[in-house]
This record gives structure tokens, C-alpha cells and sequence, in this order.
């Protein structure tokens, strides 16, 4: 066991190298740069950050808070996923109008359609502010005061340091709390929707191929930023203009070959990639399972009445795709965390970082491991009741969730009183609207019977209701949906209606609200003080463990953590050997999607025009050797954020689309394994050939800078 633990660990630092990383792109100079040249990049840092020209972070705005995006034109038209989109395109879609089965182009820019609420931000410059952010902070011995004070002085620093009247200051945390950085950003909010191919292109294959590779997948869509006159930010107006973008991307039809570079920059979410061993533990046997039971049902009921019913498949396509997406990732993370031996990876590097410690003799590391031993065990239950509530509260039962955005409201009343009562209550009826148009009665009903049934077995015993102690799900299930005011838009106004007192005695009254109550009341008083006391300890371990990590290996490739900040990851073009005796090509074609066609399927339709250009072999400019390019994966380390993220090559040239990863490197937010983890993006020509050729929209091809092959940039 010990020789192949030294073993693992030789590979695991060997493999690593120049691999994997979520990178600061003002920060790229040095070590970086070094690996990134090595690899084939033919530009330098500068070109990537610069505070004094343009450059290409100017060219990647973070779309909608939730995605990436990028700029393609002079005239601000940019470039994301269909699925970063697909909210605006369900939003304008209708029976008789049906954009996401049909698709949408708009062949001139008064075609092009407003999406109210949506944004993109642009980061102007980033500066390190860790100094004044943990001013006052080192002498505080409580980690709850601690924290009290950081939040404090970013919320200062945010409102007084230098900017520019239309940009933001955002402080962001790195390194666990060791180190903080200001974004300068600009925030345009007049976006229009320019086009979006059919389902059947953008999502095809979807939801059986998500998180799979080979992928046949287009996943685009096109919008266009608008500015005042002044080129910066404003409200949509018909007066508003093209913005004039300080940098966009010129788009490459070279060609790609496996073992190129490629560059993708964007705003990764969340990774956690320096848990201890025991965390990571709990994740892959107990918290992912549960989400992953829980979703598991919700989806199976969503697509039966999805398959049955158009107007409920239009209804419920937004959300049946967000909890499809990491319904399935969590099943890829186990696999992958079980395929790399994650947890021995980390055992491994825990024994060596207690050996550094000990020999160094810091005495603020000693017990760290220990700690995070003691800690994960108590957390356990909490933790799973914490994900089980969130879950089936927060997101899957509908009824609930509604129903706790009212427990909410009162107990806002109870702590802040009336004024903040009805701020709130009129701030829900508004936003309730879309909530409730987006909501079926039938469906949710069906969810949250087999919800409450999980809920009532599998939550930890200690802390359940007892009003859920032998219940009957199905009784439930029908009382409520029969007698409560929580299932239309218009009972819940009425529901609302009156002086606070008037509203919380209706509320108490009414058979959805008293599940939820009873829910929530005993949640909230047995688990959560509980788990935050806990979680707490976590939090100062964690970034203490950080702390020691870079001091101790300063050698190491330590990058931080995704946080939603704009990031740089590179890597090459390679395939990859997912199982024993199977290995994947790191490209794919058209002609998959014609060996996948199912005519008239929910995931593999395709539309016709597509199969006469297939059977034409109509590429144009975009084609190679007869044979039309589809996807590619590359060894960039991404995660959820980075969809719609720009694919570069070597110049800093567009090639594709950042839109997914591989199912078994899903697991890359926890351990990123160099061997099995793979970005997927659409390759750049294939967008243009459905632009181009299935929709002719030729208006935006001339608006493009594309450099075809034997041409120089």
C-alpha cells in the first residue's frame, strides 16, 4: 500500500505540471506565462490583462451573473451558450411562436428582442486590497467577530475607493480568506436577444449526452449589448446604440489538430479544490447521493408531463434544465472522485503536509488535520439535513418554496415589524408573477408527494417534525393541492392581501403554509444553529489550511478557488480513456448528428434543413475534406460559469465555445485529474455554418472579423 501511495503521488506531481488551474489574468507574468508559452501560446500576458490598452479580457463579459460570453463585433454583438440564453428565448416563446423548438434570427437590428433584467459586466481592472480589507482583523479572536469585521471594511472599501461614476468596486474573497481583490467593473442592462438555433440543435441530444462526450451539441446564441450615446451603461431605450466594444474577437477557420493550445477565459463558480480527505469523503457517500435521489424523482415527473404536453414542456424547460444539469454532474463527480482515487490523492498529500508540519515545527498547523477529522464527523448529519431542506424546499417542490418565502415575510414582521412587512410582501406579489406563470399545479402536486415522502425516511430522524412522523404522503399531497391558497397566483394575492396581522392569520390558517412552517420552524431551530457553529470551525480551519499550504509548498501550483471572478485556464487539445479498452477522439462531426437522429424524438430530432446540407455536404467556408466539424475537448480546467466561455488558440484567435465538460471530469471542482478531465466547446466554424448556411443570416456574418485558412491575422 505504501509503494503505491508513493507511486500515486510521483504520477499525481508528474501529471500535474502545467495542468489544471484557475488563473488571475492580472497575475499571469512569471510562472504562467512560462507554461503557458511552453504549451504553443504565441502571445503574451499583456495581451491578455493590460489596465492601459485594449486587451483581451475587454472581449469577455460575464453574462447574466451566471455565464460568460464573447464579444464578436465592433457593434457589441457577443457570443454565449444556448443554455446561458435559454430564459430569454423560452420568455419570447409562445404556442404559435415557438423560438425554442423553431429558433430565432433577427436579420436586422430592429428584429432584435429585449430581455428585461438581464446583464453583462465587463472588468475594467483588478487590484489586490488584502491590506485594508484585513485591517483590524489579525488581533480578533472571535471567528464570528472576525468575520464581522472583514465584511465591514470590504463594505467601506467598496464605497470609497477610486472609480469612475459608471463603473462598481466588487471585493472578492481568494485563497480561503488569505488574500482579496477589487474588480473595477462596467454593467450594461439593455441586452437583445440577435438569434438562437432550434433545440434540436442548440440542446441537441440533451438530456441523455449532457455531460457526455462524444457530444453533438451547438450550444450558442447570440445577443447584441446596447449603451447609451455615451457607449456606457443604460436603461433599455429605443434610443439606445450598438456598444462599442474597447476589444472583440477575431475568429479563426484554420482549423484545429489534437495537442494545440487553448486558452479559455471566464467566470468559473465554485470549486473546492482543497478540502481535506474527510470532506470529500462526505460528499461522494452521502451528501451527492441525496441530491442526486432527490432530483432524481423531480426530473422523472417533470419530463413525464413535459413528453405529454407542449405548453408544460415550454412552461418547465428552464427549470427542468437547471436541475438536470447537476443532477447529472453530481453522478459524474462520484464516478470521477472514485475513477482518480481523489480521496487517497488527498490522503496522500495530508500525510506529507503533517510531516512539513512537524518538521517545520509550526505549532498553528499541528492539529489542523485533526481537526477537520472531529469536524466533518460531527457535521454529517447536519450537513445532509441542511442539502435534503435545500433541496426539496429551496428548489424541487414548488409549493414549498413559495410557501417559505412566506415563512420569511413572517418572520421579518416578528424581528423588523410592519414597514419591512409590507416592503416585502409588495417586492414577492411582483415577483411572483413570472413564478406563477412558469407553474403547474399537476406536476408540482406529483413532486411533492414523492418529495415529502423522501423527506419523511431519509431526513435525519432527530430533527424531523412530528407532524411528518407517519404521515401519508399521497393524503397530504391531496389536502394541500385541494385546500391551499399557495397553488395559483391570484389566491396567493388574495392570500396577501390585508394588514400584516390580517395576512399572517390567513397564512396560519392555510393547509400549505402549515407544512412548511412546521418544516422550516423545526429546520431552522434543530440544524442550523448547529451546523453554522460547526461550519464556522470549518471555515477558520480551512483557511488556516490554506495558509499553510502556500507557505509551506510555495512551489506547488496553488491557484485559488473559482469565485465567479474572471479566470484564465489553458491547456491542449486531447482525447481522453474514460474506462479500460476505451478511448475518445478529441473531435466529432456532423455526421453524428446524423447517426444519432431519431425522427421526431424528444433529444435526437433534427431538423430538415440540417439533413439536406448533410446530405449536400453544403459547408461552404466551413467545412474540411467533405466532413463538417462539431465539438472538440481540451484538457482547460473549467466548471459551471465558464459556459459560453471564449475558446482560443495560440494567437488569442476564437475557435469555439466553452459549454460543458466530460461526465467522469465533472469531479474537477473537488480534484482536478489531468488524465480524465476534459472541457467541451463547439468549434467556432460549425457556429458560423449554422448562422451562415442553416439560417442565412448573412447579416451577421458581415459584421464578423474572420481570419480563413492561409490568411494572417
Amino acid at each position: 500500500m505504501k509503494f503505491f501511495k508513493i507511486l500515486l503521488l510521483f504520477v499525481f506531481i508528474q501529471v500535474s505540471a502545467q495542468q489544471g488551474g484557475m488563473w488571475i489574468p492580472s497575475l499571469l507574468k512569471g510562472m504562467n506565462e512560462d507554461e503557458m508559452k511552453n504549451l504553443g501560446m504565441k502571445i503574451t500576458a499583456d495581451q491578455i490583462y493590460s489596465i492601459n490598452k485594449s486587451s483581451i479580457k475587454d472581449g469577455v463579459p460575464h453574462f447574466d451573473k451566471k455565464c460568460t460570453a464573447a464579444v464578436i463585433s465592433d457593434k457589441g454583438l457577443i457570443l454565449t451558450n444556448h443554455h446561458c440564453g435559454f430564459d430569454a428565448v423560452q420568455n419570447h416563446s409562445t404556442v404559435e411562436h415557438d423560438y425554442l423548438a423553431d429558433g430565432y434570427w433577427a436579420y436586422k437590428m430592429e428584429d432584435e428582442l429585449p430581455n428585461k433584467g438581464m446583464i453583462v459586466s465587463f472588468v475594467v481592472r483588478i487590484e489586490d486590497v488584502t491590506t485594508k480589507v484585513l485591517e483590524g482583523v489579525v488581533s480578533i479572536e472571535s471567528e464570528a467577530d472576525k468575520q464581522k469585521k472583514i465584511l465591514e471594511n470590504i463594505a467601506t472599501l467598496t464605497k470609497t475607493l477610486p472609480k469612475e461614476s459608471w463603473e462598481e468596486n466588487v471585493i472578492k474573497t481568494f485563497y480561503n480568506g488569505n488574500q482579496y481583490l477589487l474588480f473595477v467593473t462596467e454593467t450594461f442592462k439593455d441586452i437583445r436577444l440577435v438569434g438562437a438555433p432550434p433545440i434540436s440543435i442548440g440542446k441537441f441530444g440533451d438530456p441523455t449526452d449532457n455531460w457526455v462526450w462524444p457530444r453533438h451539441t451547438a450550444d450558442f446564441a447570440l445577443f447584441r449589448i446596447y449603451s447609451g450615446k455615451d457607449n456606457h451603461a443604460a436603461e433599455y431605450s429605443t434610443e439606445n446604440v450598438p456598444y462599442k466594444p474597447k476589444y472583440y474577437f477575431p475568429i479563426s477557420l484554420k482549423g484545429l489538430k489534437e495537442n494545440d493550445f487553448t486558452m479559455v477565459l471566464g467566470y468559473p463558480g465554485t470549486t473546492q479544490e482543497y478540502l481535506p480527505s474527510y470532506a470529500v469523503e462526505q460528499i461522494m457517500y452521502t451528501l451527492d447521493p441525496a441530491k442526486i435521489e432527490i432530483r432524481d424523482v423531480t426530473l422523472k415527473i417533470q419530463n413525464e408531463f413535459m413528453r405529454r404536453d407542449k405548453a408544460i414542456k415550454i412552461q418547465y424547460a428552464t427549470k427542468n434544465q437547471s436541475l438536470a444539469n447537476y443532477w447529472k454532474k453530481w453522478q459524474g463527480e462520484i464516478k470521477g472522485l472514485k475513477k482518480s482515487n481523489a480521496i487517497v490523492a488527498k490522503q496522500i498529500f495530508e500525510e506529507h503536509f503533517q510531516e512539513k508540519v512537524n518538521a517545520t515545527g509550526k505549532k498553528e498547523y499541528i492539529n489542523l488535520l485533526s481537526d477537520f477529522e472531529k469536524n466533518y464527523g460531527e457535521i454529517e448529519d447536519y450537513a445532509l439535513a441542511k442539502d435534503m431542506f435545500d433541496e426539496i424546499v429551496g428548489k424541487n417542490a414548488e409549493i414549498l418554496t413559495a410557501g417559505y418565502k412566506l415563512y420569511q415575510l413572517e418572520q421579518l414582521y416578528s424581528s423588523k415589524g410592519e414597514k419591512s412587512f409590507n416592503e416585502r410582501r409588495t417586492t414577492l406579489i411582483n415577483g411572483w408573477e413570472e413564478f406563477y406563470n412558469e407553474y403547474n399545479p399537476a406536476v408540482d402536486q406529483k413532486v411533492f408527494e414523492e418529495l415529502i415522502a423522501i423527506y419523511s425516511s431519509k431526513y435525519p430522524k432527530q430533527f424531523l417534525p412530528s407532524s411528518l412522523e407517519n404521515s401519508n404522503a399521497e393524503s397530504l399531497a391531496n389536502t394541500i393541492f385541494t385546500k391551499s391558497q399557495l397553488v395559483s397566483y391570484d389566491k396567493v394575492k388574495e392570500l396577501l392581501t390585508g394588514d400584516a396581522k390580517t395576512v399572517l392569520e390567513k397564512l396560519n390558517n392555510d393547509e400549505g403554509y402549515k407544512v412548511i412552517k412546521a418544516i422550516a420552524d423545526t429546520h431552522l431551530k434543530n440544524v442550523m444553529p448547529k451546523y453554522d457553529e460547526i461550519n464556522l470551525r470549518n471555515t477558520a480551519a480551512q483557511r488556516t489550511y490554506m495558509k499553510a499550504i502556500l507557505e509551506l509548498f510555495p512551489k506547488n501550483r496553488n491557484f485559488p478557488d473559482a469565485n465567479s471572478t474572471l479566470r484564465v485556464t489553458y491547456g491542449k487539445i486531447k482525447g481522453y480513456k474514460p474506462n479500460d479498452g476505451v478511448f475518445y477522439e478529441p473531435f466529432t462531426y456532423l455526421d453524428g448528428v446524423i447517426e444519432k437522429y431519431i425522427p421526431n424524438d424528444y433529444e435526437y430530432n433534427v431538423p430538415k434543413k440540417l439533413i439536406d446540407l448533410y446530405n449536400t455536404k453544403d459547408y461552404g467556408i466551413y467545412g474540411v475534406n467533405g466532413r463538417m466539424p462539431l465539438d472538440f475537448i481540451a484538457t482547460n480546467h473549467t466548471t459551471g460559469g465558464n459556459s459560453g466561455s471564449p475558446a482560443l488558440d495560440s494567437k488569442g484567435n476564437l475557435i469555439g465555445l466553452n459549454f460543458d465538460r466530460v461526465w467522469e471530469g465533472t469531479m474537477s471542482d473537488i480534484y482536478y485529474s489531468p488524465e480524465i478531465c476534459r472541457n467541451i466547446m463547439v468549434d467556432i466554424r460549425y457556429v458560423l455554418f449554422i448562422i451562415d448556411k442553416f439560417a442565412g443570416a448573412d447579416n451577421l456574418i458581415k459584421e464578423l472579423k474572420i481570419i480563413a485558412p492561409g490568411k494572417k491575422k
